[in-house]
């Protein structure tokens, strides 16, 4: 893997993880539909720490969150030990108790994971689920603006925005437009909703890495001699990834997620229409 190689990874990963277009989705397409493919793309160390890179971007954007949320586990930790319980729950230790509850829902995938993973090569379903997350983009530009915030917000709330994130691990249906339109849906206030979405990927994140440490290792460690072209892909992957949140908080906030919607649209019919036609054979040169 070059240099090249691992910028191009890197920028793709930090800028399609946090923009509402499903990097699986266009990672599907490229190379099942069009027989593209950049070397190092199987590379599934490399592809542990480009996930790793993005987590950096969001504990980057969120530093204030994570902080507080890490010392306020600690004094729940403290409380349970002393038998004290507070009168009124702390912001950090209300937001954990969503966290939680949104992540939970991910374990119903555990028993259809090789299902879901058989849906990476069928580009027509890429193609359909791009759609939908066009679909959600759009009606969350319309939905009424929300209040709810992590002082007001249930548990039954998160647990929603969870299982929202749980459906996007099809290919196709992005994660962040999922997990951020259904937080709209449940009358989430516009900037939480985004806050609420990107912390949420943080255990996710975490988790599948650990589940991917034993391929690592299975497939043979780690070689140094790409070690320069591990460190720039992270380090790409984490900028763009930052500068991404941005963007979408941006966006956001305005209310405008209606440009990656139509993108969504344009990129979902174009991928149903070069399915069928390769299901039938009138584009040869289609892989």
């Amino acid at each position: 893997m070059t240099l090249l190689n691992a910028l191009i990874l890197g920028l793709i990963q930090g800028v399609a993880e946090f923009l509402p277009i499903s990097s699986s989705g266009h990672l599907s397409i490229a190379q099942n539909l069009l027989g593209l493919g950049v070397e190092g793309t199987d590379d599934v160390f490399f592809d542990v720490l480009l996930h790793l890179g993005t987590l950096a971007a969001v504990f980057a954007a969120y530093w204030g969150d994570v902080k507080e949320m890490v010392l306020e586990f600690f004094r729940l930790l403290r409380d349970i030990a002393g038998g004290r319980t507070p009168e009124h729950i702390p912001s950090a230790r209300r937001l954990i108790l969503l966290i939680v509850a949104g992540t939970l829902p991910l374990f119903l995938i555990l028993p259809v994971k090789d299902a879901v993973e058989g849906l990476y090569a069928n580009t027509f379903f890429v193609g359909l689920a791009l759609l939908v997350t066009g679909l959600l983009l759009y009606l969350c530009d319309r939905v009424r603006k929300g209040r709810k915030n992590e002082r007001t917000a249930t548990l039954a709330d998160a647990a929603i925005v969870g299982l929202g994130q749980a459906i996007a691990t099809c290919p196709g249906i992005s994660r962040s437009g999922m997990t951020i339109c259904a937080g709209c849906f449940r009358g989430f206030e516009r900037r939480f909703a985004v806050r609420f979405a990107f912390l949420l990927s943080i255990p996710a994140v975490l988790g599948a890495n650990i589940l991917q440490i034993k391929d690592v290792v299975e497939a043979g460690g780690v070689d140094l001699a790409l070690l320069p072209a591990y460190l720039l892909g992270v380090a790409v992957a984490a900028v763009s990834g930052y500068l991404s949140i941005r963007l979408v908080r941006m966006v956001a906030d305005k209310g405008k997620f209606g440009a990656f919607a139509y993108y969504c649209w344009a990129a979902g019919g174009v991928t149903v229409a070069l399915s069928l036609l390769k299901a039938f054979n009138l584009l040869p040169w289609l892989r």
